[in-house]
């Protein structure tokens, strides 16, 4: 249970974080500094993103809420995880670890109990990318003392709005959102297709923007986290945080005309 003060537009890293060389990494300095200096602060990575972690360590502002998951099996495979990956954020406290995708769940969130007692982790979590995982999502969220949960939800799977976010809501479970776009595959089937014209009412000058924004207009939700390398990607994602949200009526009405483009 948490009020912690997170914006809305927070900041993945699958894949986009996942670089070696010191060349790759420039575009992330700026995205991070930009990141920052919009007063964004979460950060989402996972020791399974390959070098994500090692370089969000390194980049990574000070204020920045950092977290991670364990994705492994047993408890000490687990503290063994969670220890190297604060090594690699460069953190004696983590602000929040999740159980990535429920992986010996039990296990862990046992773990960080002892964690968050001790004041190593602020905050815990699980979370799932596959809707088939939400009858268990919502076992854990009714019957386990949680902070975090993460999950997928987007104009296409709506379904968390209907199943799971009320529970959230009544269990006083922090939100976050991921696959906002599908894994890039709702911008790519509106790519050549022109915004609705009341899109301009909310400011919103891209479809994706509109998409975080159907996201965020749920006031259940505390933050999503789509993944960038670019600047002028992290500012239309930021975007969709500012102004007018969508209601009920508004979001059904872009739920109709991204079906009507399939």
């Amino acid at each position: 249970m948490t009020d912690e003060p997170v914006p809305v537009i927070g900041m993945g890293t699958w894949q986009t974080f996942d670089v070696a060389s010191r060349r790759a990494r420039e575009p992330l300095t700026a995205v991070l500094d930009s990141f920052a200096a919009s007063g964004a602060r979460l950060v989402d990575t996972s020791p399974m993103y390959g070098r994500a972690e090692e370089v969000v360590g390194e980049l990574a502002p000070a204020n920045a809420f950092l977290a991670t998951k364990v994705w492994t099996r047993g408890r000490t495979e687990g503290i063994e995880q969670m220890e190297r990956s604060m090594r690699l954020l460069r953190r004696e406290v983590v602000d929040l670890i999740q159980v990535h995708n429920l992986v010996d769940w039990r296990t862990h969130l046992a773990t960080l109990r002892d964690w968050q007692r001790a004041g190593r982790v602020r905050y815990l979590g699980i979370t799932h990318y596959q809707k088939s995982a939400f009858g268990e999502l919502a076992s854990i969220m009714a019957a386990e003392e949680i902070d975090f949960v993460q999950l997928p939800m987007s104009v296409e799977l709506p379904d968390a709005a209907e199943h799971l976010l009320p529970l959230a809501a009544e269990r006083g479970i922090a939100v976050i959102v991921n696959r906002p776009f599908e894994g890039g595959a709702l911008i790519h089937r509106v790519q050549r297709k022109p915004l609705p014209e009341w899109a301009a009412e909310f400011g919103c000058g891209t479809w994706s923007e509109m998409f975080l924004r159907w996201i965020v207009s749920h006031d259940e939700v505390t933050c999503v986290i789509p993944a960038t390398s670019s600047v002028e990607h992290l500012e239309e994602n930021l975007r969709a945080g500012e102004g007018k949200m969508l209601d009920a009526r508004e979001r059904t009405r872009l739920r109709e005309k991204l079906l009507s483009a399939a």
